[in-house]
């Protein structure tokens, strides 16, 4: 028992700011007194939470609760005590994400989309985000980055793959959107085989199924398919392109457009059927599974 209660005596002294920071919640103002967050278990335009620097004590005005960071981490992961130790011990490291809501369409018309910082992928809730999708910290390094951003008075942050013309692509467990200007993604080998995809996640798959790729492909993500039309010269160029679009409507029109604009073209999109895209086959799919359909589905 003893031993138990020097941790929560340890626990309870952790900075409740900093524990926030690494759940990506950052004050909207701070005084030498407390700091002021909008509400981690809400959206809210106005900052109710307050966390008071000299006590290290939280308080949320909205439900008139409040705590110790034990309490903070028990009702944000609810979770009991010993669990909440447990996150705690591990720097925060255990923790799924943070729990900051996804902006509102109305927040994000208002506010174009800062860029604060922009680093390698390293936060423990990145790495499990990726992970959730199939993809390795090791794959999602080469193409992608750790985005810090701002929309309005919130941080946030996320994956992010950079266009051509300077904008991002980000994503995170709760949300996704892009920064102006908006264009395609083109990563450049000077090869003469081109790999097609719509998305960020989609082309992280196929580096997972095929590491090589990266050295023997020029690879182009659409991040979206009303690029494919102005894209359709560069592609004529290649010799080989491989074409792994969606199988929804949109993404089997654009195909269907490829196939027929530019003849060295290959659908490739039999290797996820029954799918809407390959990344959710690969995470939904069963390990063996993906390994015969890579089998049966020649990659070059």
């Amino acid at each position: 028992m003893k031993e138990k209660r020097m941790d929560c005596e340890k626990a309870r002294n952790i900075d409740i700011v900093s524990t926030l920071a690494n759940l990506g919640h950052f004050p909207v103002r701070k005084t030498e007194k407390e700091a002021w967050f909008l509400s981690p278990f809400r959206i809210e335009t106005q900052a109710s939470f307050k966390v008071s620097l000299k006590k290290n004590y939280w308080i949320d005005f909205g439900t008139f609760e409040g705590g110790s960071t034990i309490d903070l981490v028990m009702k944000m992961e609810n979770c009991s005590v010993r669990e909440a130790l447990e996150r705690l011990s591990g720097n925060m490291g255990h923790f799924s994400f943070h729990r900051r809501p996804n902006p509102t369409k109305k927040e994000h018309r208002a506010n174009p989309i800062e860029i604060i910082e922009t680093k390698e992928i390293e936060h423990r809730a990145l790495e499990n985000y990726l992970s959730s999708r199939s993809i390795s910290i090791k794959t999602g390094r080469k193409l992608c980055k750790e985005i810090h951003y701002r929309i309005g008075e919130r941080a946030y942050f996320g994956v992010g793959l950079q266009n051509r013309s300077g904008g991002w692509e980000l994503r995170n467990s709760y949300w996704k959107g892009s920064t102006s200007p908006k264009d395609v993604s083109l990563i450049k080998n000077d090869s003469k085989n081109l790999t097609i995809t719509e998305g960020m996640f989609d082309m992280l798959t196929l580096m997972e199924l095929k590491p090589d790729i990266v050295n023997s492909h020029d690879l182009l993500v659409l991040n979206t398919t009303a690029f494919v039309k102005r894209m359709i010269k560069e592609i004529g160029k290649y010799e080989n392109v491989e074409l792994f679009l969606d199988r929804d409507k949109a993404g089997m029109g654009m195909t269907e457009l490829l196939l027929e604009k530019c003849p060295n073209s290959r659908d490739m999109s039999s290797l996820y059927r029954g799918f809407k895209d390959i990344n959710e086959w690969k995470v939904k799919s069963a390990k063996d599974e993906v390994r015969q359909r890579i089998q049966d589905v020649s990659l070059s």
